[in-house]
C-alpha cells in the first residue's frame, strides 16, 4: 500500500477530485467564479508538472500513478474545453472567443477524437506487449491546448470586468489585444499538433498494425 499511496499519486487524485469543481466554476457567469476557474486550472497544470517531477526525482513512479495521471489529464481537458465550447455558443455579449467567435464543433471532434483514438491504440499496443510512452509531439500538443484553455478562462472574466469597470486606456488595449492574439495562435498550434501527434504516433508504432518499411 505504501508503494501506491505517495505524494505524487495524492496530487494526481486531488487533481481528479477538483475536476467537477472546475467545471462548475468555468460554467458560471459570475466574474469571481470565473477568475477562480482560471486560478484552479493554473494550479492543476502546475500540479501535473509537480507530481511527474516528484515521482521521477524520488523514484516514486508506480503503476497506479501511470494509470491515474493520463486519466487526470483527460478529465481536466474535458471539464474545461466543453465549458469553453458551451459558453462560446451562449450568444451573450462577452461569450465569443476572440478572433474566432463560437468554438467550432470540429475542433472538439479533432481534439477528443484524437484522444479517444490514441487511448484505444495504446490499449491495443499494450495487449501486444508494446508500451507507447508520451512523445515530444504529444507533450507539445498538450502544452498548447493548456495555453489556449487557460487564456480563454482568463479572457472571459477579464473582458466582463473591464467592460463593466469602463477600462479604456492604452495598457488595457495593449494587454487585451495581446491576450486575444495569444488565444487564437495557441488554438491554431494546438489543432496542428493534435493532428501531427496522431500521425506521429501511428507512424512511429506502425509495426503494431502490421505496416512494414
Amino acid at each position: 500500500m505504501s508503494s501506491k499511496v505517495n505524494l505524487p499519486n495524492v496530487i494526481t487524485v486531488a487533481r481528479i477530485a477538483l475536476c467537477p469543481v472546475l467545471f462548475w466554476l468555468a460554467m458560471s457567469s459570475n466574474t469571481t467564479a470565473r477568475f477562480a476557474a482560471f486560478g484552479l486550472y493554473t494550479l492543476a497544470g502546475v500540479s501535473d508538472i509537480l507530481d511527474g517531477y516528484l515521482a521521477r526525482r524520488a523514484n516514486l513512479v508506480t503503476d497506479m500513478g501511470k494509470l491515474l495521471d493520463p486519466i487526470a489529464d483527460k478529465l481536466l481537458l474535458v471539464v474545461t474545453l466543453i465549458p469553453v465550447y458551451l459558453i462560446s455558443h451562449r450568444g451573450g455579449p462577452f461569450d465569443d472567443i476572440p478572433w474566432i467567435g463560437p468554438l467550432p464543433m470540429w475542433v472538439l471532434l479533432v481534439i477528443f477524437g484524437r484522444e479517444l483514438f490514441i487511448t484505444v491504440f495504446r490499449a491495443y499496443a499494450a495487449r501486444n506487449g508494446v508500451v507507447i510512452a508520451a512523445g515530444w509531439s504529444g507533450k507539445r500538443k498538450a502544452m498548447f491546448q493548456m495555453f489556449f484553455i487557460g487564456a480563454v478562462l482568463l479572457w472571459y472574466p477579464l473582458i466582463q470586468l473591464g467592460t463593466t469597470a469602463g477600462w479604456d486606456n492604452g495598457l488595457w488595449t495593449f494587454f487585451s489585444t495581446g491576450l486575444q492574439a495569444w488565444i487564437a495562435i495557441n488554438l491554431g498550434l494546438a489543432i496542428l499538433l493534435t493532428v501531427y501527434s496522431l500521425i506521429d504516433y501511428l507512424w512511429s508504432y506502425r509495426t503494431i498494425v502490421g505496416i512494414r518499411d
